[in-house]
Parts: C-alpha cells; structure tokens; sequence
C-alpha cells in the first residue's frame, strides 16, 4: 500500500482534513487527529481503542503493530504499509475516524467493533 492511498481513504472519510504536527501529515476530524503517516512515509498510524488494537493486530499482525510506550498500549497503532491490504487499512481508519465522530452515549457501554 502506498502513503498516497493512506491519504486518499483517510480524506475519503467525511469531515477529514489533512495537516501536520512534528513534520510529518496528520489526519483529522473535528480538530482532533485520527491518523498520521510518519518516518519517510513507510507507516501510517490509526488511533484506536485498545481492544480495537488487539483485534486487528490480532487478524493482520503483518500489517498492524502496537506503536511504542504508552501511546501504544492507549491504542496507538502502527500500519507497516509495504504490503499491506488496503480493505483492512481503510477498516483501521474508519475505526480510528468513528471513535472520534461518534456521539457521546449514555452509560450504556459502548458496542466493541472489530477490525476484519
């Protein structure tokens, strides 16, 4: 997969915007960062929840690493785009983009959604 096509199905997502934070491309929606392309463009990365990360580590642990330290084990997940699958990867972002759309609920414990 190409940085190119992390971009275009991160800003196919309704409301994303492209921008830049520690000189490198970020992906918003309501001013908040749902992804992020970094280190030459050789990874993107997708803000999930932690159970969100294991699942997809879980389903594509070739495409889908943990990013480092406590940004990691909050969901911050790494995608290794040489060879990854652009179906899983845009199930990432819509993942990462909903966690951040979503209308706040009740106390109602939210629906646990996997990555395929």
């Amino acid at each position: 997969m190409s940085p190119d096509a992390f971009r275009r199905i991160a800003l196919a997502l309704e409301g994303a915007v492209e921008g830049a934070h520690m000189a490198h491309p970020d992906f918003r929606v309501d001013k908040r960062i749902f992804a992020s392309l970094h280190s030459k463009d050789q990874f993107g990365m997708v803000k999930l929840t932690p159970e969100q990360q294991r699942d997809c580590i879980a389903e594509h642990p070739e495409m889908f690493v943990p990013e480092s330290g406590a940004w990691g084990r909050a969901g911050c997940t790494r995608v290794i785009l040489k060879g990854a699958n652009e179906e899983a990867v845009g199930e990432a972002l819509t993942l990462a983009w909903k966690n951040l759309t979503k209308k706040p609920q009740s106390t109602k414990k939210p629906q646990r959604k996997k990555c395929r």
